[in-house]
């Protein structure tokens, strides 16, 4: 049975960062990012309200700034090679993330057979973020569900790999997981946990694991 590796996004993939705040630095609002993610890491706003803060922040952004954050971040090394031997093995791979979908959907050119994330208006913006298309924990697990539908396979022949708050439902639901460089709300909750900056090694974890 093949299997489906569900990769969240923000502070896994990427270390240490988030796909906003690698585009806040773009445009030089890094420090007013940050506070955005301290609010929503402490709860005090949500996915829509943080959404729509970082949308009125990006008011001068273009596709030149998003190709250079995707280019600049700090990503993990070897996701190209995990994801190379994922589909060589004739598993799925995919990535879920609340974060923008313009950001996220960059990443099918390294391999990933999906990517989703939170719907954002074209850049530049004109239109406003619609609050329906915010991605939250629970929508990580029903993209998940339809995406099993679609790969042929279920929730038993899943991995998630994940760090934080957002991954937690998802945790709950498949059988395996890798907790990456993560923090206390999924650490005690994962079947693996890797600290580092190789994705392949977090993957070495799981990688005969049926």
């Amino acid at each position: 049975m093949a299997r489906l590796h569900l990769f969240d996004l923000d502070g896994t993939l990427l270390h240490g960062s988030t796909a906003p705040l690698e585009i806040s630095r773009q445009l030089g609002l890094e420090a007013e990012t940050m506070e955005l993610e301290r609010a929503i890491s402490a709860g005090a706003i949500g996915p829509p309200e943080y959404a729509a803060h970082v949308r009125a922040l990006w008011t001068e952004l273009t596709e030149a700034h998003v190709a250079a954050a995707f280019d600049g971040a700090p990503w993990m090394s070897g996701i190209e090679d995990v994801w190379r031997e994922i589909r060589g093995n004739g598993d799925y791979c995919a990535v879920v993330s609340l974060s923008p979908s313009f950001f996220v959907e960059r990443l099918l050119s390294w391999g990933a057979h999906a990517a989703h994330g939170s719907r954002f208006p074209a850049v530049p913006f004109v239109e406003p973020v619609d609050p329906a298309g915010v991605l939250n924990a629970a929508a990580k697990v029903e993209i998940a569900d339809r995406l099993c539908d679609e790969f042929g396979v279920g929730r038993s022949d899943c991995v998630a790999y994940g760090d934080s708050l957002s991954d937690k439902d998802l945790f709950g639901v498949v059988p395996v997981s890798v907790a990456v460089n993560a923090d206390r709300h999924v650490s005690g909750l994962a079947s693996h946990a890797y600290v580092g900056l190789d994705l392949r090694d977090a993957y070495q974890l799981v990688r005969e694991a049926r």
